[in-house]
């Protein structure tokens, strides 16, 4: 019956493949693709957990209320455009990422045949410009920050010690938050952090400083976790335990953003460029990182120690 259904089409100067793909995306809606495209390609993959959970998160707040019931064949790029607009400039960020997971599901898809093209692809023509200013996470003053310091070792809280240590290390939040009594190497001075925690997936070495040294000594050993979540054993703390910390304290600022109080003092104190970069877990790009192979350790030492003693108040 299909076929003869397909034959008749093609009589009608149809085609009976395109018949194929729309009927079969009839029956299924842009919500079901959504969550198979994250199931399949988002979840377990992502080494983030919660970038893993935003994905889907935003499709549920911004696309599915519009679009989730819809068949996910008959969506079209005036539809995407629809779900897009409200954020697009207000919040360009969520636009952005809306765009990517939108392009992603209906990627899939395609390749599973329920469309017969991506509705994302053009629709950069049916918005309005974004606001091009870029938006820097809030941050202190590299002057300010030794007397956040005294505050944070007065206030009680694993919240507190992970941030001190956050600060002293300039590592990003999840780095610190997934971090492992394995991966320190007290005799050596180093905490080692594997490729697979790291952002660039590279595997990053930080020296132990005397005050990072110390801050360890204050954390109790218990599990291997040195912040382990006191609701889900086993599991890091979250991101907003130190993140509640500096709204607790007034502190305009984000975790993230002592990276670049910490950039920012390494350029006053005439720091190298590859030295700061390279303590950031940067990538070093163009000719002398393609020929840069050290990771530049102990000048790196070194200047993570004179960062330690302004922190302490040893150095102007």
């Amino acid at each position: 019956t299909r076929a003869a259904e397909f034959r008749e089409i093609a009589r009608n100067g149809g085609d009976p493949a395109q018949e194929r793909v729309r009927q079969a995306g009839r029956v299924i809606t842009f919500e079901t693709v959504a969550r198979q495209t994250w199931a399949e390609k988002v979840d377990g993959v992502s080494k983030n957990e919660k970038a893993s959970r935003q994905w889907l998160t935003k499709l549920e707040t911004y696309a599915f209320p519009m679009i989730g019931s819809r068949p996910v064949a008959e969506i079209s790029t005036s539809d995407v455009a629809e779900v897009l607009r409200p954020v697009w400039r207000s919040k360009p960020e969520v636009g952005k990422k809306m765009r990517q997971h939108m392009n992603m599901t209906f990627g899939f898809a395609k390749a599973k045949g329920w469309v017969s093209n991506n509705p994302v692809a053009d629709v950069g023509d049916a918005l309005p410009r974004q606001d091009a200013t870029t938006r820097h996470y809030r941050a202190l003053s590299w002057r300010e920050v030794p007397a956040l310091m005294r505050r944070l070792e007065a206030t009680d809280g694993a919240g507190a010690v992970a941030l001190r240590l956050a600060i002293l290390t300039a590592c990003r939040s999840g780095e610190i938050r997934g971090a492992m009594w394995s991966e320190f190497d007290r005799d050596q001075g180093l905490w080692e952090i594997p490729s697979e925690r790291m952002k660039m997936a590279r595997a990053h070495r930080v020296p132990i400083t005397p005050s990072v040294a110390a801050v360890l000594a204050e954390i109790p050993h218990v599990g291997e976790l040195l912040f382990e979540s006191p609701r889900i054993p086993g599991k890091p703390v979250s991101d907003m335990t130190l993140l509640a910390v500096l709204r607790r304290l007034r502190v305009d600022a984000t975790v993230h953003g002592f990276r670049s109080s910490f950039r920012d003092f390494a350029a006053e104190h005439g720091a190298d460029h590859r030295v700061a970069e390279l303590s950031l877990a940067h990538t070093v790009r163009g000719v002398e990182g393609a020929y840069q192979r050290s990771d530049l350790l102990d000048r790196r030492r070194a200047l993570m120690n004179e960062w330690d003693r302004f922190l302490a108040g040893d150095s102007p």
